[in-house]
């Protein structure tokens, strides 16, 4: 969870009291400063709480951090968080509703709201949120958003929306990883070697691989029936991954 650290204000209202004094300056009274700043004390206590696992603090802490602040949306965002770890998914899809509405354009949220919708198997109305932000001319980060709507496409199934999701990420992003990684193992799972070959060096002239990327690289080196391309990808896995589960395969069948 992003913003997780605590920050406590040096001056603020206690978040527990009414009736704090009330001074104007500027455009914001003073109640509502000791508002915005007893919203933001409640929001870090209930991400610490919310990362340790207790989610019954944070969500004590977060309902306090919605009520100062009916506007923040990550406030909603972790207390939908919290109600998914707490099993209770009808306030949890209705914590994210509020998030997307309290922030219309934080893509970070919509983005997670998405996620959630995807694990729930909801994947039309996933897909419709995945679109909202992935085609919005402010999101930054829309390569990440189009990424995720590939990967939740896939577990759909739908093969082909998937792959066009991971290609459009590229179009935003040209030599983002994770959706090369994504087009080579959807290439593998389609048995279109070459191309799953070509998309894991992609992969690797811009990211170091780890035990898993050099364990699916020898993978399709065999499939593509390339004895000294898999030996090599091997040879790097045992040299730099030696006490990797990926390793140890290999190892296990040379035995």
């Amino acid at each position: 969870m992003k913003n997780s650290s605590l920050i406590i204000p040096s001056a603020i209202c206690f978040f527990l009291m009414t009736g704090c004094v009330s001074t104007t300056t500027g455009s914001v009274t003073e109640p509502e400063r000791n508002n915005k700043e007893a919203a933001d004390l409640n929001y870090q206590l209930g991400a610490r709480y919310y990362q340790q696992g207790s989610f019954n603090l944070a969500l004590d802490r977060l309902l306090l951090a919605t009520k100062y602040d009916p506007k923040m949306g990550k406030a909603y965002s972790a207390l939908a968080l919290t109600y998914e770890a707490l099993d209770n998914h009808r306030l949890a899809k209705e914590a994210y509703e509020n998030a997307a509405r309290a922030e219309p354009r934080n893509f970070d949220i919509q983005n997670t709201y998405a996620v959630y919708l995807c694990r729930q198997q909801d994947y039309d109305q996933a897909q419709k949120n995945f679109d909202k932000a992935g085609s919005h001319p402010e999101n930054d980060d829309a390569e990440v958003t189009l990424t995720n709507a590939g990967v939740c496409m896939g577990q759909k199934p739908d093969l082909a929306a998937a792959e066009r999701y991971f290609r459009l990420a590229l179009d935003h992003k040209q030599n983002y990883g994770e959706a090369l990684l994504q087009l080579c193992l959807l290439k593998f799972q389609q048995e279109d070697y070459l191309s799953a070959r070509a998309f894991l060096q992609r992969y690797i002239s811009s990211a170091i691989p780890t035990a898993g990327v050099l364990y699916l690289g020898s993978m399709i080196e065999d499939k593509l029936g390339n004895d000294r391309g898999k030996t090599e990808y091997e040879d790097q896995l045992i040299r730099e991954f030696p006490t990797s589960p990926e390793a140890r395969k290999v190892l296990g069948a040379g035995q």
